[in-house]
């Protein structure tokens, strides 16, 4: 597989004081991937992903190829247990960043092709083994050695040995994304793994690449996928309204950035809470910043101060009580409810009682309930 790591940069974030009082921006973002040990909800670790999970940066072809791979890898490994998308999305994210800016055509050929660097022990990205040739360019484009092909990044040798057709084209090709997907699935499979104990998805990610930084780059891929898979229903919701939910839900498992996120997405925080917590070396969002970027996704731009959201839109007073709430609906927390000027904190609301939430610097982007945070001041309806 490839040796390369992805860098993020990121831009401002914000923060204001407004009558004394601190106007915090609550939201979550990551370096490199979210960190290991990340801690989802109780027994997320152990369960599957049901269908219909999503993730904003993931194409739609290549989402469609990682569920297909897994549900084919049973013909391939049976005694497999645990493969799920959000495995073979981090795999994706860290190799290739789900084949972003190619063309990815509805039968999954990925054009250009992707090819990593030669390995030829020159220490150009980071190799320092040549690996000689084994496909004679085949795959990779070239005979004076090997390099890492495909959305997945597979050695032509490795591929020789896991490579199946899933496309349907009665050819194993890793530069199509569903073979590739396949082949990845089986190759983490192993002998027979279950991917749900923690310790083998380990093994099997640190099989794929030897690293200990490699596998908690990935595994902090999976855990932000899989908590964006698993999201509410969104069955009596449509239009615009979906969309702002399902942007703000496929950020879940990001870690809070303290003035982190932009219309474009997480971005590397600033310096610093009122509590001392610092989001310069943390990309994703802080509360504001989820908001902002998700009502973005349907034409409305918002402020990054989450006081100065209240003022945009339909005003839903406290008095009316929570009751009033709408899916889509901005949820605003206040020092003084009342005085909107002491507004702190925004959430979006999806629901059941429940909103989307960036609690504070330390914690991730999550489902609350809305009565998790003190000081309800009412709502704000946008659409």
């Amino acid at each position: 597989m490839s040796r390369r790591r992805h860098s993020r940069k990121a831009r401002w974030g914000c923060l204001g004081v407004m009558l004394l009082f601190t106007a915090v921006c609550c939201a979550a973002p990551l370096t490199g991937a979210i960190s290991a040990v990340t801690a989802l909800q109780a027994g997320t670790q152990d369960d599957g992903i049901a269908e219909g999970g999503t993730a904003a940066d993931i194409p739609p072809r290549m989402l469609t190829a990682y569920k297909k791979a897994v549900q084919l890898v049973g013909r391939h490994v049976p005694t497999c247990r645990g493969m799920r998308w959000p495995i073979l999305a981090g795999i994706a994210k860290v190799e290739s960043q789900h084949a972003v800016g190619r063309n990815i055509s509805d039968h999954g050929d990925i054009r250009p092709k992707i090819y990593g660097v030669l390995l030829n022990g020159s220490g150009a990205g980071g190799n320092t083994t040549v690996f000689p040739d084994t496909d004679g360019g085949r795959w990779d484009g070239t005979s004076r050695g090997e390099r890492a092909v495909g959305p997945f990044q597979f050695l032509p040798s490795t591929w020789d040995g896991v490579g199946k057709d899933a496309s349907g084209d009665k050819k194993a090709d890793p530069h199509n994304a569903d073979d590739a997907a396949l082949g990845a699935a089986i190759y983490l499979c192993g002998s027979g793994r279950d991917l749900n104990k923690r310790a083998q998805l380990g093994s099997a990610i640190f099989q794929y690449n030897r690293s200990d930084e490699y596998v908690a780059n990935v595994l902090g891929w999976i855990d932000q996928y899989t908590a964006a898979a698993k999201g509410p229903e969104l069955k009596n919701t449509s239009g615009k309204v979906r969309t702002v939910l399902e942007a703000a839900l496929a950020q879940r498992g990001l870690p809070y950035s303290w003035g982190g996120g932009n219309a474009k997405g997480p971005s590397t925080g600033i310096c610093c809470s009122p509590s001392g917590k610092s989001g310069a070396h943390i990309k994703g969002f802080d509360c504001s910043g989820l908001t902002l970027y998700a009502y973005a996704k349907v034409g409305i731009s918002l402020p990054h101060f989450a006081a100065a959201q209240a003022g945009y839109g339909r005003r839903i007073p406290a008095r009316l009580g929570k009751s009033a709430l709408k899916p889509g609906d901005l949820v605003f927390y206040a020092y003084a409810p009342g005085r909107d000027s002491t507004i702190h904190h925004v959430g979006i609301y999806v629901g059941n009682g429940q909103m989307v939430n960036a609690p504070r610097p330390g914690t991730r982007i999550r489902l609350d309930p809305v009565d998790a945070m003190p000081g309800y001041a009412g709502g704000a309806r946008l659409l």
